[in-house]
């Protein structure tokens, strides 16, 4: 089974996705933000990675940063998932290594498809 990691400060929110994807056959690791998150993806195997920007202690582009700084995490998929939508953020997030940036609401057919894609891609890389 797929294990994604969501996080995100607003329980709803996290509650919202790991629904979907559990109801889809997704095995889910929440946090509440960027430091706890970070903690509980070098301690678990993931495939997937969905964080928020706007998070207390640790913001989701900082969490990217240092998750790319890990060797096992380089090609790990991370989306990030927020309310904000500039091209700034986008770009900052882009910069900061995420894989797809998605403005919430997230409709649960894309989240699905854009999890469906990003996991095989990574598996046949980390598999190089």
């Amino acid at each position: 089974m797929k294990k994604i990691l969501i996080i995100d400060d607003s329980q709803m929110s996290r509650n919202y996705h790991s629904a979907i994807l559990q109801e889809n056959g997704y095995e889910i690791l929440q946090a509440a933000d960027g430091a706890e998150g970070l903690e509980k993806a070098l301690m678990n195997q993931i495939d997937a990675v969905m964080v928020d920007i706007n998070m207390p202690v640790m913001d989701g582009f900082e969490f990217i940063r240092r998750l790319r700084c890990e060797e096992s995490h380089k090609l790990l998929p991370v989306i990030i998932m927020s309310t904000e939508k500039s091209d700034e953020d986008v770009t900052q997030g882009m910069n900061a290594g995420a894989n797809l940036y998605l403005v919430k609401p997230v409709d649960p057919d894309t989240l699905l498809d854009s999890i469906e894609k990003m996991i095989p891609k990574f598996k046949k890389l980390e598999a190089k």
